[in-house]
């Protein structure tokens, strides 16, 4: 059995680390005469930039200052550009008159050195004592070290910020994916490609608002707190308004609220907007989420489709264009992009199938077979069947036997959907049975719907309250009807195509992430115990 060296010190405990950082943070105050919080930096530079301000034809020669640099702890005259950097420190080497560090920022890694006769005795301590973690403020020449590596010659040396925390257990990655989501503040620079992630969903989310922009969509906000839980079938947050003394519900949608601006003349609205729903947690599904919602008067659920399939095919060609180094591509058809173990082609024009030629191919029965359909619902153990409205029995059936029939490879729009689950939308003028909408598929996740809006106000009266009546006891505390809703629609709505699409999940599929809670910053996650605060009295 191999026996520890007795040069190896036993690692510290955390609150060890803490100690330790707490006695560094009072000599940089008292003894090195450092502010430990730092102050505004003019002329600071991302380390990005400071790397690309390095000119290897102009410095080509840099070997005999670098020699003479580590040699005598000097650095000699020469003409290369002197910048202004600050980054947290997450590698340190300390060889006695020469410590080389390596700081990091939102653009990636930078080498920095600090001599000992380059620096004033304060900087080289502050230097030297430096923990992982730490943020400092470095200035000086940049060029290559004898290794060839680009280097900042540090000719002061300050403090940003000290650090008092424990770093990760490994300093190149914070690896348990609990502790990411609840410390993603140490997630994103302990793991560089999580900045990056939210890098690209801030691209991502730009992009598409240049999109609809520039197809003439105006950009509106609708309210986040609602007196009626309305636009989507979805069990929602409930809070209450002191002054006014009344309920309201955090939206599930803002569907009924930017129909009434096309009933106002708004003719083409959109908003990107955070909807909250009081559900479960998985892979795909986060309580608080961010979607799109577009409305376009004298529209229809194909216009809606070739929006979408316009969008979709254009973000992903901007994302193969952003990730080229990483060996995406655009075949001969259009561009494909990483999922896991999918490649997923987004050339036009997209998959097209309607819900009742899949349900059949799925089930091998008609889905008008209400009969046939139920004892499909119970051969496929949906047991609770008998309880529900014979198309609510089709949906589910659809969704356990033909859906996982789509390409999850190829985007793919599932259309006509059966009328009498969705309530908000225009009825089929070829067939009243079914209604003129859409879902998308990608991945083998649902990415959003879209309608032929329904205008009609008596039609719409007469669905709300049948769906009212078919409430539950739990839903009737909160589903109320939206009279108000009903009577904009008597004032008249131009018939309107409308479409959402969940950018969460979206971003997930155009970052090649796993989860949503890899692409939203704070995910919802259960409570933990307090930990004693500390100081605090035992």
């Amino acid at each position: 059995m191999s026996e520890v060296s007795p040069q190896e010190p036993a690692p510290l405990s955390e609150s060890e680390i803490v100690a330790s950082r707490r006695a560094k943070l009072k000599r940089f105050r008292d003894e090195l005469g450092f502010e430990p919080y730092g102050q505004r930096e003019a002329g600071l530079l991302p380390l990005a930039n400071a790397r690309k301000l390095f000119s290897e034809d102009a410095h080509a020669a840099f070997d005999a200052a670098s020699k003479e640099a580590k040699a005598t702890g000097g650095v000699a005259a020469d003409s290369r550009a002197v910048v202004r950097v600050a980054g947290r420190v997450v590698q340190h080497r300390d060889m006695g008159k020469l410590v080389f560090l390596f700081l990091r920022d939102a653009t990636g890694d930078l080498q920095v050195s600090v001599s000992k006769s380059a620096v004033a005795a304060n900087a080289f301590e502050l230097a030297k004592l430096a923990d992982y973690g730490d943020i400092l403020v470095i200035e000086g020449p940049i060029g290559r070290t004898m290794k060839g590596e680009v280097c900042v010659w540090a000719t002061t040396v300050s403090l940003g910020a000290k650090s008092l925390a424990a770093p990760p257990e490994k300093w190149h990655g914070l690896s348990d994916p609990e502790l990411r989501y609840r410390r993603r503040y140490v997630d994103m620079y302990a793991n560089p490609e999580t900045a990056k992630v939210f890098a690209m969903r801030a691209r991502i989310v730009s992009r598409i608002r240049r999109f609809m922009d520039a197809r003439g969509f105006l950009e509106v906000e609708t309210p986040v707190l609602q007196p009626i839980a309305g636009g989507a079938a979805a069990r929602p947050f409930t809070t209450h308004h002191n002054a006014l003394d009344m309920p309201l519900f955090m939206r599930i949608a803002p569907e009924l609220y930017l129909k009434r601006c096309l009933v106002g003349g708004m003719g083409k609205v959109y908003e990107i907007n955070r909807n909250f729903r009081n559900e479960g947690i998985d892979r795909s599904h986060n309580p608080e989420f961010t979607a799109m919602e577009v409305y376009e008067a004298f529209g229809d659920y194909g216009t809606m489709m070739e929006l979408t399939e316009s969008l979709l095919h254009e973000l992903a060609v901007g994302m193969v264009d952003e990730r080229a180094n990483a060996g995406l591509r655009a075949n001969a058809e259009g561009p494909v992009l990483p999922w896991g173990e999918m490649e997923i082609n987004y050339a036009r024009p997209f998959v097209r199938v309607k819900f009742e030629e899949l349900f059949k191919r799925g089930t091998g029965i008609d889905m008008r077979d209400f009969g046939a359909v139920r004892a499909k619902a119970r051969e496929l153990g949906l047991h609770h069947e008998a309880k529900l409205d014979d198309w609510l029995v089709v949906n589910e059936v659809f969704e356990e036997a033909a859906e996982p029939l789509i390409d999850p490879c190829r985007p793919t729009f599932v259309t006509d959907y059966p009328s009498a689950i969705s309530p908000l939308t225009r009825p089929s003028r070829r067939d009243p049975a079914l209604c003129e909408r859409w879902d998308i598929f990608i991945g083998g996740m649902e990415i959003g719907p879209a309608y032929t809006e329904l205008n009609d106000p008596d039609i719409q009266l007469a669905k709300f309250t049948e769906q009212l009546k078919g409430a539950d006891d739990e839903e009737s505390t909160f589903r109320t009807l939206d009279e108000d809703f009903i009577e904009s629609l008597r004032v008249g709505m131009p018939p309107a195509g409308g479409l959402g699409i969940g950018i969460d999940r979206l971003v997930m599929l155009l970052t090649d992430s796993a989860s949503i809670r890899d692409v939203i910053l704070f995910p919802l996650l259960k409570s933990m115990a307090p930990a004693a605060s500390e100081g605090s009295a035992e």
